[in-house]
């Protein structure tokens, strides 16, 4: 029995991977009961941070490392979106991570646990359940030190703050954005405008696009996109765009 509580431990140890949390439910496919992990909290070896998780004792534990445990031990469609992933591949000039607010995606009827709910992490949380892109279409590996987690390309997080916007998002900041998007690439462009659910994210998408005079736009198949019928009013009082057929702030014409 000593022999096989040692080997369980040794499997705790080897599967915490530092800055993560730890969730009871991957513990018990590991073969850790849920005595076994009260065993383990009550001798130091894990800190519990909520119902159902755990961490290292003593680690300070940020959105990314409660993130990883959410997509790689929950196996849950949840990721980092919109400006928070450009920020971490260096594409906003407006956002700092140190303080600003991350925004979390995920279908509809994913919800985030009540332990993540609960924690206060460095950066406040914004989180959206939307289903206007397919859950797993363009999203990308980032690498922390000691982990990766999923979040969106760039191509995928710029459509999220089109979606956004102008409720949350800046429709000015939004153009600026996509003006220094100079190397998308045009298949994963192609295959998320076709399957995007939202005409008023296309049409701006492809306004500014091409506001920008991307190199890129030359290689989209429009003609294969679903653009919408009908005006789309952005705000109440705007300069009417016939070709996108979109009422914009004035101010963006004029960029």
């Amino acid at each position: 029995m000593a022999t096989q509580n040692e080997a369980k431990l040794k499997t705790l140890l080897n599967n915490m991977k530092p800055g993560t949390v730890i969730l009871a439910s991957w513990l018990k496919k590991l073969g850790i009961s849920g005595d076994l992990q009260k065993h383990y909290r009550k001798s130091g070896w894990l800190e519990s941070i909520g119902r159902g998780a755990f961490k290292k004792p003593g680690e300070k534990i940020k959105w990314e490392g409660a993130l990883y445990a959410l997509q790689y031990q929950a196996k849950l469609n949840i990721h980092a979106g919109a400006i928070t992933a450009l920020s971490m591949q260096g594409l906003s000039h407006y956002f700092r991570l140190g303080t600003e607010n991350v925004f979390l995606f995920a279908p509809r009827k994913i919800n985030l646990p009540k332990w993540f709910l609960n924690n206060k992490w460095e950066n406040p949380i914004r989180f959206y359940q939307t289903d206007f892109l397919p859950a797993n279409l363009g999203l990308a590996d980032y690498e922390e030190k000691n982990f990766t987690i999923k979040i969106s390309s760039p191509e995928r997080a710029i459509l999220e703050c089109l979606y956004l916007s102008p409720k949350v998002f800046d429709l000015v900041e939004c153009y600026h954005l996509t003006e220094g998007l100079v190397n998308l690439k045009p298949k994963l462009v192609q295959q998320l405008l076709q399957q995007s659910k939202s005409v008023k994210t296309k049409r701006l998408f492809l306004f500014f696009s091409e506001k920008a005079n991307h190199e890129w736009l030359r290689f989209i198949d429009l003609s294969s996109i679903d653009f919408g019928s009908g005006n789309r009013r952005i705000t109440e009082k705007g300069v009417y765009l016939s070709k996108y057929q979109l009422s914009v702030p004035k101010e963006l014409t004029e960029l």
